[in-house]
């Protein structure tokens, strides 16, 4: 596991330009930013400092979650070892393969207008090993273009996934286009990829009503469009996904993060 975990921060280090220097954390509110997340269980977040890799900032629930004290926790390598033997090399890929499409793909400036979210068994109170949804969002970019701060949010989804799909999304925030079920493990050029996965900020609005369980008359009055322009956003969304069923996709957007 340790040699996994150096792995890790080599994959960070991979995307430093120059030294990367501390910055101050602005005026956050934490709330705001996990009630935008679509919570199918019980949730936690805390702070991660890529200057140090140290973790702050824990909220309620981790402690409940993995029935250890907050006061035990310093470093990322404290969380990173409670990932399943059998899934940290997937997180290294899923990482790695995130920073490359932010830095090779849709640029360096988009970096605090993404969330990357991806799915892991982690360690739990009861000693068992259960599937967890991974959602990360970079707050802060130091003088140099260095990722620096960001909040790293955990929901409990056992209840809901009996395997990993070995995939990540990358969640567009305010304007920007969404990209869902991309590989991880797969050779695919990187733009193809993020042309075949590509949902507008539009698409996720109706993905998300659909969630809530609008019916398409209830998504076209909220959104101000007609309800044929609703069925063609919902036939689009099914085809995008790979779902056959509005049932299929709120499982898979809710289990994966989309939403």
């Amino acid at each position: 596991m340790q040699d996994n975990i150096k792995l890790m921060h080599q994959v960070w280090q991979d995307y430093t330009s120059d030294h990367r220097r501390p910055t101050q954390l602005p005026q956050i509110d934490f709330e705001e930013i996990v009630s935008a997340v679509f919570a199918v269980g019980p949730l936690y977040y805390y702070i991660l400092d890529f200057y140090d890799l140290s973790i702050s900032q824990f909220s309620p629930w981790f402690e409940e979650a993995h029935g250890r004290k907050v006061e035990e926790f310093h470093v990322i390598n404290d969380i990173l070892a409670m990932i399943h033997p059998e899934d940290i090399d997937f997180v290294i890929k899923a990482e790695a393969k995130a920073s490359d499409y932010i830095f090779k793909v849709l640029g360096a400036d988009k970096i605090t207008e993404y969330k990357v979210s991806y799915n892991f068994r982690f360690l739990t109170a009861n000693g068992n090993y259960e599937y967890f949804n991974h959602q990360s969002l970079i707050l802060t970019v130091d003088d140099n273009g260095n990722f620096s701060k960001s909040i790293n949010i955990h929901t409990n989804i056992n209840h809901l996934v009996q395997e990993n799909s070995h995939r990540f999304s990358m969640i567009g925030l305010g304007d920007n286009p969404s990209y869902l079920n991309l590989e991880v493990f797969s050779d695919e050029d990187d733009r193809k990829a993020l042309e075949n996965g590509i949902f507008t900020g539009r698409e996720i609005e109706v993905i998300k009503l659909i969630a809530d369980g609008v019916s398409t008359n209830g998504i076209a009055n909220q959104l101000s469009i007609s309800t044929e322009t609703v069925k063609s956003h919902r036939k689009n969304i099914l085809r995008k996904s790979g779902c056959t069923s509005s049932t299929e996709l709120v499982a898979r957007g809710v289990s994966e993060g989309w939403i």
